[in-house]
């Protein structure tokens, strides 16, 4: 049967790598952006694609996605369509803002399970996040999807609000499979990084746009001690290709998808400058986010038993690929 992919957040990080190995697989895409955080220059590559049909379209409009609807109504009436929604309020400067994550997190992820519902879609995969674990994330061997779960109330921190909101999709996905209306799962990644972020919003694009200009690098105070695990983007993508191959794991169950590779932020920063080679390096501290997790590690033993994925590249490889160093082994 010929396969159809509607996603959301298109142009962001996570949709516009899912969007070219999705191509390389044989899927037609129906796919959107409103282009909040991101540019359409993130799929220059692939926006002229015969099988890609883009729209810049809001998730939260009505109009938009009625729109939406009724072209994938008219066009893919016999296709076999799985539903992948990306579209998320994502950055760190924006997780305060409890408007704009709510409004694009939540109800705009229940509108598309809605829409994905409606259409007989065979399965919404929930693309959530590890940040869920909020307070407590991690422990020796790494935070499971079973275990409890610890957040911070509005007294504490409103960059909670994004975590609970987060939380709150994967009810939505679970309870929409319990009660056989689609098959689908909820995804935590774990700091995703990509070799083709636009914006140096994230902490490896931000060493690296920063050390580009000089030897100097400023850093938030948490720095000093927080440590984490990063995943790359072409890892986090490929997981979602795995599990839509595996049906049975579609059983609105929760996957954890990150590396075991930690590293303190402060070894990164000199790992990054090393692979530049800069030798009198600056490192600078100035402000300080509350409620930011010291460690955060989480196992991904559940989605490597139910299906065939695997993290590939490392964060070594990884960085080269950012810096668009060569590989030793080419």
């Amino acid at each position: 049967m010929n396969k159809l992919a509607v996603i959301s957040g298109f142009t962001g990080m996570t949709g516009s790598e899912l969007g070219k190995q999705l191509l390389k697989d044989d899927y037609k895409i129906v796919a959107f952006d409103n282009f909040f955080a991101s540019s359409i220059e993130s799929i220059k590559d692939i926006k002229s694609n015969k099988n890609l049909y883009f729209f810049e379209y809001d998730i939260n409009s009505l109009k938009d996605m009625s729109l939406l609807k009724e072209f994938i109504n008219n066009k893919f009436e016999s296709f076999e369509i799985e539903f992948i929604n990306c579209a998320a309020v994502v950055h760190t400067k924006h997780f305060y803002e409890v408007d704009d994550t709510f409004t694009t997190n939540v109800l705009g992820m229940k509108s598309f399970l809605d829409m994905a519902i409606s259409l007989n879609a065979k399965s919404y995969i929930n693309c959530s996040t590890s940040e869920v674990y909020s307070m407590e994330s991690w422990s020796e061997d790494g935070m499971k999807e079973e275990d409890a779960v610890v957040l911070a109330t509005a007294e504490n921190s409103q960059r909670t609000s994004y975590a609970t909101g987060k939380l709150l999709t994967e009810f939505f996905l679970r309870d929409a499979v319990i009660k056989n209306k689609i098959k689908g799962c909820s995804l935590r990644f774990a700091n995703v990084y990509s070799s083709d972020e636009l914006y140096p919003d994230h902490i490896i694009p931000h060493i690296i746009s920063s050390l580009q200009k000089s030897n100097k690098i400023t850093l938030l105070n948490n720095s000093k001690v927080n440590k984490r695990t990063f995943l790359h983007n072409i890892d986090s993508c490929s997981s979602i290709l795995c599990l839509l191959k595996e049906y049975e794991a579609l059983d609105g169950s929760v996957y954890n998808v990150g590396t075991k590779e930690e590293i303190s932020m402060i070894d990164l920063v000199k790992k990054i400058a090393h692979k530049m080679n800069i030798k009198d390096l600056e490192i600078n501290y100035e402000g300080f986010r509350e409620n930011d997790p010291i460690r955060r590690l989480i196992n991904c033993d559940k989605i490597k038993k139910r299906t065939s994925w695997m993290d590939t590249i490392s964060l070594d490889e990884g960085l080269d690929i950012s810096l668009k160093i060569k590989n030793k082994n080419e």
